[in-house]
């Protein structure tokens, strides 16, 4: 039995590995944690396994010191705008000085950083790396989708949407429903907050679309994507998702869910800088018309003498729907940081302790008459909670000169923190709501 001592939350916790390959170790172990020391070794038996299992004691606290967030502020905002990692600004200042410095800047550059991305979001998220593209935008992502699938639409075709979904996730559809002639279709707000069942009970055959989202973007309900997937599946229907507010705080299996696209923004849970985002198109559609047609997704990119030599061949895999100027010098290295970051945290341990700090507020706001969704509907990461009738401020304007940031979305009060987050946010987020809402807030 080894022990290690981990100090990856503000307090220390043991890791118990049992069945290990010492000499390999220390490299896994180090990808997945932060700031682990050997304190205690005991024989181990021989055994070539590498690791059979691990488990943490404590779920992970208080990253703080990986953001650059004063004491004073209390950030419960990531679903509006994430706050970014240290290790994402020192790579892109990094990247800066490549454009300061052009002459620093190699062609093999133009490609290698959009090829980690690839690599480093099928190892989290699953997929083959060859089907991810680079994008500016979920709306880019998702009017992509909609470019490719359009010329398949029929007249009288269904397109399934749901009601006050974000508009991105909507618009592209309302043009391809126009041009074609299909019909859109709306899965209205359900009044128990499952959004899962809402969903399964208008997908029935003769859907041509799904387009829906892993989480829904106000109050943070829960999908139940898998379920919505195995529904597309069995009813030949194109399931596009929006994982916008859910990609890289909760666990999800493109192998499971089999999405034919699946878009993301990074500056929310990915914790990207903007103008950096995903897009997964699975195998059967990356022969489909992108939404531009750039020099670099072309077969013949690498060959900078030869790209007069026009060519109809596209690179291999999804490369063809990625944005142009792909390999921003400044915003992929940022990316990258970020997805290193959370294959060390791990998205389980994140959505676990997320899940954690939001029960802890749910339970609170509860109390000070506050309505928040059933735990079975909500999503680890973020919730909304509904105001009470009896306040009538504005509650976003009093909480400011607090320093106490979170979103207000309809008549939800939208709450998503992160890692960054300790016990003393939560207290004074916790107490200055209760004296606004007894309007004694000052």
């Amino acid at each position: 039995m080894i022990e290690y001592e981990c100090s990856i939350s503000a307090l220390p916790k043991m890791i118990h590995i049992s069945q290990v390959e010492p000499n390999n170790f220390p490299c896994l172990i180090f990808s997945r944690l932060h700031n682990i020391h050997l304190i205690r070794e005991q024989p181990l038996r021989a055994s070539n396994r590498f690791i059979e299992s691990y488990s943490i004691l404590e779920h992970m606290q208080d990253q703080r010191s990986l953001f650059d967030i004063p004491g004073e502020i209390a950030y419960f905002n990531t679903a509006y705008f994430s706050p970014l990692l240290n290790a994402s600004r020192d790579r892109m200042i990094t990247g800066l000085n490549q454009k300061i410095h052009p002459w620093e800047r190699h062609p093999e550059d133009f490609f290698d950083d959009a090829n980690r991305v690839r690599e480093l979001a099928a190892g989290l998220f699953g997929g083959d790396a060859e089907g991810y593209a680079i994008t500016p935008s979920a709306s880019y992502g998702l009017s992509t989708a909609a470019r490719a699938v359009e010329p398949v639409i029929q007249r009288g075709d269904i397109i399934l949407v749901l009601a006050e979904d974000f508009p991105s996730a909507v618009l592209p559809w309302y043009r391809v429903a126009k041009e074609r002639g299909a019909v859109l279709h709306t899965v209205p707000v359900p009044v128990d907050g499952n959004w899962t069942k809402a969903i399964l009970d208008q997908l029935v055959p003769g859907i041509r679309v799904a387009a829906v989202t892993s989480c829904h973007w106000t109050n943070g309900a829960h999908v139940n994507l898998e379920a919505v997937g195995e529904a597309c599946r069995r009813n030949d229907t194109i399931l596009v998702v929006d994982a916008t507010q859910s990609l890289g705080a909760m666990p999800l299996s493109m192998e499971t869910v089999q999405p034919d696209f699946l878009a993301a923004s990074g500056y929310k849970w990915l914790l990207f800088p903007y103008g950096a985002s995903l897009l997964y198109v699975s195998a059967r559609w990356r022969n489909a018309r992108p939404l531009e047609e750039s020099w670099i997704t072309r077969a013949n990119a690498r060959d900078f003498a030869g790209l007069t030599t026009y060519v109809d061949a596209y690179l291999p895999g999804a490369r063809r729907f990625d944005v142009g100027e792909t390999c921003n010098p400044v915003t992929l290295p940022g990316a990258i940081a970020a997805l290193e970051q959370l294959q060390a945290w791990g998205i389980p341990q994140i959505a676990e302790t997320l899940e954690g700090i939001n029960a802890r507020l749910c339970n609170a706001l509860q109390t000070k008459g506050f309505q928040v969704p059933d735990a079975s509907h909500r999503s680890p990461h973020m919730f909304g909670a509904k105001l009470p009738a009896t306040y009538t401020g504005n509650l976003l304007q009093d909480l400011r000169p607090h320093k106490i940031f979170l979103s207000q979305r309809g008549q939800f009060l939208r709450i998503s923190p992160h890692l960054h987050i300790n016990d003393h946010d939560m207290d004074r987020l916790l107490g200055v709501l209760e004296e606004a809402v007894r309007g004694k807030l000052h």
